[in-house]
């Protein structure tokens, strides 16, 4: 076996159990704490957030995660039969993981291109209602940042400034060169890689590296602006997690460096992470989508939601 791949292998043996203990971690405060809770509880539990968020939230950081893209038609990572780790067997990886390693990448980046031209933002995905509400709650001068892990850049598209959104994970954004770290244009790269003109090569003189967008594969470091996070917490007025596992660290250990009397809310089909271990966490189950709809009409938001979802679809209209 050759060391590279054997190196490659070791390291997936070891994401995979980092994310096993992670689940196990998960399985436990599930255990502890159940949002099947009647319809009822339901609506009273929208109905306090509602309040909460009108009468006295004014720094709203928002944590985000694939599930938030999900109702735009972007598959999660690792629901079984349906998430993109399971649909990758036509890439003939070693592992699915593969496709977003920068070793990997190194020795052959047609797989990440090939996936590429189907998640660059704005080609085949557009923002959903939980986006727009998180522009929404910009517009009304509630919110304080907002944390994706999702790469699909659908919170850029919905219009929330880029000085209130953190991608932890990178973006389609921007574009660099994987040896040298030269910036080149993005929009040059988003062509070249839709029309399947790749791989995108360095313009820098004698530079031979490979270009990709500003995605945080395995094995690159995080944005360093995401760990400013630790002074954004102070001064957190309420938590809003939404579709997300909590499994993948650093990301999910912001959600407990919130001040311990800090409200949480967590809008997502099952408790995860350790929600329900504080007395101020309010976990909203079922389907996202559906959740923002009722928090949107319990908040009196409904016509702004609207009237920015059209607004959005004139201009991206316009644009093509």
């Amino acid at each position: 076996m050759q060391p590279c791949l054997l190196t490659l292998r070791l390291v997936s043996r070891f994401i995979r159990c980092s994310r096993w203990c992670a689940v196990r971690r998960d399985d436990q405060y599930s255990r502890r704490w159940s949002s099947s809770g009647s319809d009822k509880q339901l609506s009273q539990g929208i109905e306090s957030v509602a309040s909460y968020i009108k009468q006295q939230a004014s720094n709203i950081l928002v944590m985000v995660g694939a599930g938030m893209s999900t109702p735009s038609g972007i598959p999660d990572f690792r629901s079984p039969g349906t998430g993109l780790y399971d649909n990758l067997q036509k890439y003939d990886l070693p592992y699915p993981e593969a496709i977003f390693d920068i070793h990997y990448f190194m020795m052959d980046p047609r797989p990440f291109f090939t996936l590429a031209q189907d998640l660059y933002p704005g080609v085949n995905y557009k923002p959903n209602i939980a986006h727009h509400f998180l522009r929404l709650l910009h517009e009304e001068g509630k919110l304080q940042m907002v944390y994706t892990q999702n790469i699909d850049g659908l919170e850029r598209l919905a219009g929330i400034p880029e000085e209130k959104l953190v991608e932890a994970h990178g973006s389609f954004a921007t574009a660099s060169c994987t040896l040298c770290g030269r910036r080149h244009d993005a929009g040059r790269v988003k062509k070249a890689v839709v029309e399947g003109d790749v791989p995108v090569m360095c313009e820098a003189a004698k530079c031979k590296g490979k270009v990709k967008p500003d995605i945080v594969f395995f094995g690159e470091n995080l944005p360093s602006v995401f760990w400013d996070y630790h002074l954004q917490v102070p001064f957190t007025d309420l938590l809003l997690v939404m579709g997300t596992s909590l499994e993948v660290y650093p990301f999910a250990k912001i959600a407990d460096e919130v001040g311990r009397k800090t409200p949480r809310v967590l809008i997502n089909l099952s408790a995860v992470g350790s929600f329900g271990s504080r007395d101020n966490d309010t976990v909203l189950g079922g389907d996202l989508v559906q959740t923002v709809e009722e928090l949107t009409k319990a908040l009196g938001w409904e016509e702004k939601l609207r009237a920015l979802e059209k607004n959005y679809s004139l201009q991206s209209g316009n644009e093509e």
